[in-house]
């Protein structure tokens, strides 16, 4: 598994994004928290009460918008 942090304009760490080995991504805040799950089999993006927000792979925005919260 590959954890890749997600950056703001000022380089500081917003949250992070985990790919696992079968292409499914989940993403994390800054303090580890998850935000949501890119499911590539579905080709869905679920947050993290399981409801789908978006078709596609969405991760980067959640991490974007739990900023704004």
């Amino acid at each position: 598994m590959s954890r890749v942090p997600i950056k703001d304009f000022y380089n500081r760490i917003l949250g992070y994004i985990e790919e696992k080995p079968n292409g499914d991504k989940v993403a994390y805040d800054f303090y580890n928290r998850i935000l949501g799950t890119y499911y590539k089999s579905q080709n869905v993006t679920k947050d993290f009460y399981n409801r789908i927000i978006a078709k596609g792979d969405v991760t980067s925005g959640l991490v974007y918008n739990a900023k704004n919260k």
